[in-house]
């Protein structure tokens, strides 16, 4: 599929909306499309892709059929096998904030989706980072807190206050919500993620830009205010500097 595209965009949310029927289908599209939008900036094949909190692991078993050594790092072994998956093998439980790995290891280093569950992402930009040879690739993506999804599954009833949309959920489905504002899910924006990682002298931005959006991709993200809604999604394409 086009990156970007409207039938791209419809495409993916889509398969979102069908996520909890059908996981294999969702996470194998998605990623997909993400191994498309790394391999833009130069192909996989051979190199070390290090993926950082990747749940199941369908992001690494994409990056391999594409001829890579691609390795798992995640920190919840629920995670690993939540849509009754197997773990991709050499997959290693561990914490974002201290991956078990050398300096510059990594040719590229993905995180799809993480930084909203963190609560220091300076910290874990720079573990990234830290792992990342000097020009290697960082794609860092995350829901912000002002995207229609930000709230994640008691999304959008979040812009009403998080106790609420969360505590409508549990009323309204029966069952306890998975994520709790302060504890596993943290409200990060995206002028402030822009402004942080701008002024970092350890990495490049080659790409700041919305991971789903039909058109105008970078230009929503220039955008005050409206980028806080409209994006939805942040993609951050850094180069590792010297």
């Amino acid at each position: 599929m086009k990156d970007p595209s409207l039938r791209r965009s419809v495409t993916l949310f889509r398969a979102f909306l069908n996520e909890q029927r059908e996981p294999e289908h969702c996470y194998t599209l998605l990623a997909r499309d993400a191994a498309d939008q790394v391999e833009a900036y130069g192909r996989v094949k051979d190199r070390v892709v290090v993926d950082v909190g990747g749940g199941g692991g369908y992001f690494t078993e994409e990056f391999r059929r594409r001829g890579a050594q691609s390795f798992l790092f995640e920190p919840d072994l629920s995670e690993m096998t939540a849509h009754g998956t197997k773990p991709p093998e050499g997959a290693v439980v561990a914490d974002g904030y201290l991956l078990p790995l050398a300096d510059g290891v990594a040719d590229v280093t993905f995180s799809s989706n993480v930084l909203e569950h963190v609560d220091d992402p300076q910290t874990f930009l720079s573990e990234l980072v830290r792992v990342t040879r000097p020009g290697g690739l960082i794609y860092v993506s995350f829901t912000n807190w002002l995207s229609p999804w930000g709230g994640h599954e008691w999304a959008p009833w979040h812009y009403l206050g998080a106790d609420r949309a969360r505590a409508r959920y549990e009323r309204r489905t029966g069952k306890a919500a998975k994520h709790t504002l302060g504890e596993n899910l943290y409200a990060h924006h995206v002028g402030t993620t822009l402004r942080q990682v701008r002024g970092r002298d350890d990495v490049a931005v080659v790409s700041a830009r919305s991971r789903y959006w039909p058109f105008l991709a970078g230009a929503v993200t220039k955008v005050p205010g409206v980028r806080e809604f409209a994006t939805w999604n942040l993609l951050l394409i850094l180069r590792r500097c010297p």
